[in-house]
């Protein structure tokens, strides 16, 4: 489906269900979500990188408008709906301060993936390695590769690659190969750091027979 609406680039990737927060005080922007409030309409978050638009976002909406401030300036949580391929760009809109444009609403991929379990296993292994915490990833959550999306470890343009990614299947694959280079990596630099701990400490070693 193809539908109009503002738009509002940033050097970001916003994942579907993901909340953001976002102080906004430039002009073109305090009027984009005055408009957007006042209609209880939704806008874009084209990804803006390497100084270009390389033609995927995120629709989404406002939840809460936290804070108005004096000058104009509003703090407001957000909301990603779903991914959405860039038709057109029109900086400004007529008769706006803002870009807007026309973009292809994506129908979500194929929810199913036969791979969780092997995501997770590795991703368990990669916070145990970090000695972080993180909020409970349940199996249950759908699309969970856009949950998880942010905490693993990828670049801006990765994360791209992952929002373009039709299905949750093709999207965890992703990941699994991410996290099989990323994990022997961080282990080895744990290895590196516990041998330069026992530097200079004296060490209990086993005879060798020969």
């Amino acid at each position: 489906m193809e539908k109009t609406i503002p738009l509002f680039p940033l050097n970001l990737v916003v994942f579907p269900g993901e909340d953001l927060n976002l102080h906004i005080f430039e002009p073109r922007y305090r009027q984009l979500v005055n408009e957007c409030l006042a209609k209880e309409s939704t806008f874009g978050i084209p990804v803006f990188m390497d100084n270009k638009l390389p033609g995927y976002g995120t629709e989404v909406h406002i939840t809460t408008l936290h804070k108005r401030y004096d000058d104009g300036r509003m703090d407001i949580k957000t909301k990603g709906l779903g991914v959405f391929q860039l038709v057109n760009f029109e900086n400004p809109v007529a008769g706006k301060l803002y870009a807007g444009g026309e973009v292809l609403l994506l129908e979500p991929g194929d929810a199913f993936s036969p791979h969780l379990d092997a995501l997770l296993t590795l991703l368990e292994r990669l916070y145990d390695l970090l000695q972080i915490d993180i909020d409970e990833v349940r199996p249950d959550i759908p699309n969970i590769s856009f949950r998880i999306g942010h905490k693993v470890g990828l670049s801006i343009e990765q994360e791209y690659e992952l929002l373009t990614i039709d299905t949750e299947a093709e999207r965890q694959q992703y990941l699994i190969r991410h996290l099989d280079k990323v994990i022997p990596v961080i282990s080895e630099m744990e290895r590196t750091k516990q041998r330069i701990r026992m530097n200079g400490h004296f060490k209990n070693l086993d005879p060798i027979n020969f």
